[in-house]
């Protein structure tokens, strides 16, 4: 394995050819109507479960990525938003792979200097996490990542809507913790306008506790920014917490 210092700067991820239009409407989750700037009125995949908080305002701006699979149903999918401050990343499939990349070309400080790193780890019998880091010097890290899209006033919060799976991800950190391996929660903010994050707990307050318990129990927070533009995303800063 490479000396993590010597691999060149990881680009982000390339965005595919996009179609811009207006959002009109988005409804059972994963469909949302898009009228194109050349008026044609589509029905796209959205590939976030979340509920979109304050990034799914109808008349807004929007960006399709289309796919020529006779597979697939619906052929466009949508990947960005602009919002007034900031475009905003709506594809959920892309947080894991950006944060990899970006560790493993040791642009993430807080998690430098592993020399070996595994996606999609299993670590119960029913629950995986998304980054496994090792090296002789620092021993095993978990990572798992989460992508947060819900920004007002310049905070980043998570989640969006109340979500059992994520306090069972800080419920195996913890367990990971106390058998003395590093345990890591990285919420990565695919937008470009917080200023600091915290755990929404008007919205799940189950969550942010558990979250301040973990962090108590020694589950690190690491939170980043991301910029944004239409042909890529790439990692950009750490945003500082308050839990």
């Amino acid at each position: 394995m490479p000396d993590m210092t010597q691999i060149a700067r990881f680009p982000g991820i390339s965005l595919p050819p996009l179609f811009a239009g207006r959002l009109v409407k988005r409804y059972k989750r994963f469909l949302v109507d898009v009228v194109l700037d050349n008026g044609r009125e589509v029905t796209a995949h959205c590939p976030n479960s979340g509920r979109m908080l304050a990034c799914c305002e109808p008349g807004r701006p929007v960006y399709l990525s289309y796919h020529d699979n006779p597979r697939r149903k619906l052929k466009y999918t949508w990947e960005l938003i602009a919002m007034p401050a900031s475009l905003v990343g709506v594809n959920t499939q892309l947080p894991n792979r950006l944060v990899a990349g970006a560790i493993e070309a040791g642009q993430v400080r807080e998690l430098s200097g592993y020399s070996d790193i595994k996606r999609e780890i299993k670590v119960g019998e029913h629950s995986r996490l998304d980054i496994r880091l090792r090296s002789r010097d620092r021993g095993t890290c978990y990572v798992e990542v989460k992508n947060c899209t819900l920004v007002e006033n310049g905070v980043a919060r998570f989640p969006d809507a109340v979500t059992t799976r994520g306090r069972k991800h800080l419920g195996e950190l913890c367990r990971l913790a106390a058998a003395g391996h590093r345990a890591v929660m990285f919420y990565l903010i695919q937008r470009m306008d917080a200023a600091r994050f915290q755990p929404a707990d008007d919205i799940d307050p189950a969550y942010g506790e558990a979250l301040r318990k973990a962090h108590a129990a020694g589950v690190e927070i690491v939170a980043y920014d991301v910029r944004i533009d239409l042909d890529r995303i790439t990692l950009n800063r750490p945003v500082k917490y308050k839990i």
